[in-house]
């Protein structure tokens, strides 16, 4: 975990407004919005490197409500679309969604079949970020 925050900090891309990191009591409010559960890993990747910039996927943020990565804005389209109300939502791409399940698995939800793909998984936030964020 701790190498792949550093090269997400390394790799991180200056832009006019950069992102800020949330505080905790912030992710408790947007566990209740959206009345789920955040898994762990994802709770530690919001809280620690949320604001990195990086390539052409836009994982979820906690900090600016006004951000279309805002989670509960994420959460809101991805379940409107069929993403199952279980999962949230890591990152959209392309009409994808990357989800995370309760145990911090995270899997590939997608568009077009409208159903996990099973053969997409992911251990853990942390693994789906070196094997997929930071090689995209």
């Amino acid at each position: 975990m701790e190498e792949v925050i550093e090269q997400l900090r390394e790799l991180n891309e200056p832009v006019p407004v950069p992102l800020e990191l949330p505080e905790e009591e912030v992710l408790v409010e947007i566990q209740e919005q959206i009345l789920i559960h955040l898994p762990f890993a994802l709770r530690e990747y919001l809280l620690q490197v949320s604001d990195v910039v990086y390539g052409r996927l836009e994982p979820v943020t906690a900090s600016d409500p006004q951000s279309h990565t805002y989670l509960p804005e994420v959460a809101a389209t991805a379940w409107s679309l069929g993403v199952p109300r279980e999962f949230v939502p890591l990152c959209e791409d392309h009409g994808n969604y990357y989800v995370v399940e309760e145990d911090g698995t995270v899997l590939l939800w997608e568009a077009d079949t409208t159903e996990i793909n099973e053969d997409e998984s992911w251990e853990s936030v942390w693994h789906w970020v070196r094997d997929v964020w930071l090689e995209s």
